[in-house]
């Protein structure tokens, strides 16, 4: 049973912002759909977006400017939020990198961040099937993509999860997290002090231990991010692809920096670059 927020239409489809309450956060979540005007005559494949530190299901619909490509190319764009809201855990909100607004795209193992904190089952299972039951789309095509901690997100699930998701991409993910500032206090906080199983939740460790059969994974980098250095380490899953035999297009872009001027301007390419897999 889903609520609607808002519909307004938009390049032939319609923009909507939905909410439901949710067995596995324990509280109502918030979602962001696209359905393009293909929508219309029949299931249109879809694309899960899963967005970056502080951000909510809003950012993406309001600043990437996906909307004109996605109706052109008929794919639905589902944006969830980032984590549970309003549990009113110790400390949930202290800080931008860690609770409220910073799930991580995980299930937490840790009290009291276990009771609520299920980004990841969240993502593929629960809001997964709502989408299959109340939206017109074919879940035999759907493809994932992200922005820094949501590209995190974005590959951690493909990777897990490699006959669900055909496609996968990114924009400037955190491709190490075990091994930058974010992910340590994330993955301590979440999942405890075992680095054996942060490696569920790591993307360069992912790739080492099950690889990925799917098409060559696309990321964008922005050659100027004030992140590059400290907290997303691209080279680390560059290492590992090269080493595992993965396919990837990392595509570092001079200038542009961590924003959604940066993800605007490359994300018609993504868009076509799921599209064409899908």
């Amino acid at each position: 049973m889903i609520t609607t927020i808002s519909q307004n239409k938009c390049f032939g489809g319609t923009q909507g912002v939905y909410s439901h309450v949710s067995q596995e956060t324990g509280c109502t979540m918030r979602f962001a759909v696209f359905m393009p005007p293909q929508a219309k005559d029949g299931p249109v494949p879809v694309l899960y977006w899963l967005s970056g530190l502080t951000c909510t299901e809003e950012n993406f619909i309001s600043k990437a400017g996906a909307q004109r490509m996605a109706a052109e190319l008929g794919l639905a764009i589902v944006c969830p939020d980032t984590s549970a809201r309003g549990l009113g855990l110790p400390g949930e909100a202290d800080s931008y990198d860690f609770g409220v607004g910073a799930g991580f795209y995980v299930d937490a193992t840790v009290a009291p961040w276990s009771r609520g904190y299920r980004m990841h089952s969240y993502i593929t299972q629960e809001l997964f099937s709502v989408i299959a039951a109340s939206f017109p789309v074919d879940a035999a095509r759907v493809g994932i993509f992200g922005h820094s901690m949501g590209g995190h997100g974005a590959l951690t699930i493909a990777l897990k999860h490699p006959s669900v998701y055909r496609s996968v991409s990114a924009f400037a993910p955190i491709c190490a997290p075990a091994r930058c500032p974010w992910g340590e206090k994330a993955l301590t906080g979440y999942l405890g002090v075992d680095r054996t199983a942060w490696r569920e939740y790591d993307a360069t460790a992912l790739i080492e231990d099950r690889g990925w059969q799917g098409p060559a994974i696309l990321i964008d980098q922005g050659g100027s991010d004030q992140f590059l250095e400290t907290q997303l380490h691209p080279e680390l899953l560059t290492q590992a692809c090269q080493r595992f035999g993965v396919p990837l297009n990392l595509r570092l872009q001079p200038g542009y920096d961590h924003s959604y001027y940066f993800i605007a301007s490359f994300i018609e390419d993504h868009l076509r670059f799921h599209a064409a897999n899908l």
